[in-house]
C-alpha cells in the first residue's frame, strides 16, 4: 500500500471531519511553532538569567566570606544570605569534593552549571534531584566545602505553565466554537442528502426547506425544482396512459354489445376473441399507469404481504416454497408493491414447475429472491425483458397471455422504492429474480 493511499485512508471521510481537520491542522502547527519559539527564546533566556542570579548571589557570598575569614565573618554572610537571598548556608571545614564526573539530569542543573562556570569559577557540585522544593550547591573553598541550599522557585519560571495553559485552553475553546459552527453548517447538507435519499426511495419529502449557506440553499432549490419536474412528468405520463386506456373502453364496450346482438354469425367468435385480447391489453396499460400512482408509503409487514401473495398464487395449483428469515417491516406503497410481487410470482409459477421465495436482511437492505426451474432468460437478453411490451417468445410460452408489461411494472415499482431488481440463473437452471430494497 502506497503512502498516498495510507494517508487517504487515514483522513476523515465526512465533511465535518475534513472541515475540522482543515481548522485543527494549522492550529496545531501554530501551537508547535509558538512553543518552540517560546522555549528557544523566553524559556532559555529567563531560566539562564535566574540561574545567573543565583550564581551571582553565591559568588558575592563567597567574596564576603573570603574578605572576613573566620567564624564571625561566615556567620554574618550566612545571615545575610538567609534574610535577603533565600539561601541557607553551612560550612564543612576540611571537606573535599569528589572528583568523579557530575551528570546533569535536568534543565535546572544544566542552566545552573552554565551560570556557575561563568560566575563562580570554583569547583562545585549540583543536586536538584534530592528535593522537590530546593536545590543544593556544594562549592569547594580553600579550607573546606561551602554547602548552599536555595529554593527551586528561584531557578524556575512559572510563566511556562501559564503560557501552556493559556495556549492549550484557548485552542480548545476555539476548537469547540469551530466544531459548533461547522456542525451547524453541515446540518443543511445532511438534510439535503436525507431528502434526496427519501425521494429516491419513493418517500414523501414534505418538511424539507432550503437553509444554510448560499451554495447549500442553491443546491436545495435545485433539488426541489428537480423533484417538482419529476413528479409533474410522472403525473402527466400516468394521466395520459389512464386517459387513453379509459377512452378506449367505450368503443370496446359498444363493439361487445353489437357482437352480442349478432348472435352466432360467422366471424363473431373471432371478433370476440380480438376484443377480449384488446381488453386484456388495456388492463395491462392501466396496471402500468397505476404503478406510478400517488399512493402514500406506509410501514408494511413485508413477510405478511409475501404470505398473502404466495397463498394467492398457490390457489392456481403451483407449489411455492416461502421462507422469511425475520420480521421485515418497511415503508412501502402497499398496493403497488403487492402488484409487483404478484407479477414476479405469477411469472415464476407460469414458466416453472416449482418456485422458491426467500426474504431476509442483507447488510443495510432487505433482499427478496424468487427462483424457478423454468427455461430461464438468456443472459444477453436480461436487460431487454424490462422494456415495455417486450416478450421473449423464443424462451417463453407465447400462449400464456400478457402484453410484456409485468417486469416493466415490477422494476418501476421497485425503483420507485429506491431499490433494484436483477436477473440471474437459479440453482435449478431456471430464472432467479433478486430484489434489494434499502432500509
Amino acid at each position: 500500500m502506497s503512502l498516498r493511499t495510507t494517508i487517504k485512508n487515514a483522513l476523515p471521510k465526512s465533511l465535518l471531519g475534513r472541515a475540522l481537520l482543515i481548522i485543527v491542522t494549522p492550529l496545531i502547527l501554530l501551537q508547535v511553532v509558538s512553543a518552540l519559539i517560546f522555549y528557544e527564546t523566553h524559556w532559555n533566556k529567563v531560566s539562564y538569567r535566574l540561574a545567573r542570579s543565583v550564581a551571582g548571589d553565591l559568588a558575592a557570598m563567597i567574596i564576603l566570606i573570603q574578605q572576613e575569614p573566620g567564624r564571625a565573618g561566615r556567620d554574618r554572610a550566612f545571615d545575610i544570605a538567609a534574610r535577603t537571598m533565600d539561601m541557607t548556608m553551612a560550612f564543612r571545614p576540611g571537606a573535599i569534593l569528589s572528583n568523579r564526573p557530575h551528570e546533569l539530569d535536568n534543565d535546572i542543573e544544566r542552566m545552573l552549571d552554565r551560570a556557575m562556570r561563568s560566575v563562580v569559577l570554583k569547583p562545585y557540585r549540583l543536586d536538584a534531584r534530592s528535593s522537590e522544593r530546593s536545590v543544593q550547591i556544594d562549592v569547594q573553598l580553600a579550607d573546606g566545602v561551602l554547602q548552599v541550599t536555595t529554593l527551586r522557585k528561584r531557578l524556575f519560571s512559572t510563566t511556562v505553565y501559564v503560557f501552556v495553559i493559556w495556549m492549550v485552553g484557548t485552542s480548545l475553546i476555539l476548537f469547540g466554537v469551530a466544531t459548533i459552527f461547522m456542525r451547524n453548517q453541515v446540518k443543511p447538507i445532511r438534510r439535503l442528502a436525507n431528502a434526496a435519499d427519501n425521494f429516491g426511495k419513493g418517500r414523501d419529502v414534505t418538511h424539507f426547506k432550503p437553509e444554510g449557506a448560499t451554495e447549500v440553499r442553491q443546491a436545495s432549490h435545485a433539488f426541489l425544482a428537480m423533484q417538482d419536474r419529476i413528479e409533474r412528468h410522472l403525473r402527466q405520463r400516468t394521466d395520459m396512459l389512464s386517459g387513453v386506456s379509459h377512452d378506449l373502453r367505450t368503443p370496446l364496450t359498444r363493439m361487445k354489445l353489437q357482437l352480442a346482438m349478432l348472435g352466432d354469425d360467422a366471424g363473431v367468435e373471432a371478433l370476440s376473441q380480438d376484443i377480449a385480447e384488446m381488453e386484456h391489453m388495456l388492463e395491462g396499460y392501466l396496471a402500468f399507469a397505476r404503478g406510478e400512482g400517488t399512493e402514500k408509503p406506509t410501514m408494511t409487514d413485508l413477510g405478511r404481504m409475501l404470505e398473502d401473495v404466495v397463498a394467492q398464487v398457490r390457489r392456481r395449483g403451483r407449489p411455492i416454497d416461502l421462507h422469511v428469515e425475520d420480521r421485515l417491516s418497511l415503508l412501502l406503497r402497499p398496493a403497488a408493491f403487492r402488484r409487483c410481487l404478484t407479477n414476479l410470482l405469477e411469472n415464476a409459477a407460469r414458466y416453472g414447475e416449482h418456485v422458491s421465495v426467500r426474504a431476509g436482511r442483507r447488510d443495510d437492505a432487505i433482499e427478496i429472491t424468487v427462483d424457478d426451474d423454468g427455461p430461464g432468460v438468456p443472459e444477453e437478453r436480461r436487460d431487454e425483458v424490462f422494456r415495455p411490451f417486450v416478450r421473449l417468445d423464443d424462451s417463453r410460452n407465447p400462449e400464456t397471455g400478457g402484453v410484456g408489461l409485468g417486469l416493466t411494472i415490477a422494476r418501476d415499482v421497485i425503483r420507485a422504492h429506491g431499490g433494484e431488481i436483477t436477473l440471474a440463473t437459479a440453482p435449478a437452471n431456471g430464472l432467479r429474480v433478486r430484489v434489494r430494497l434499502p432500509l
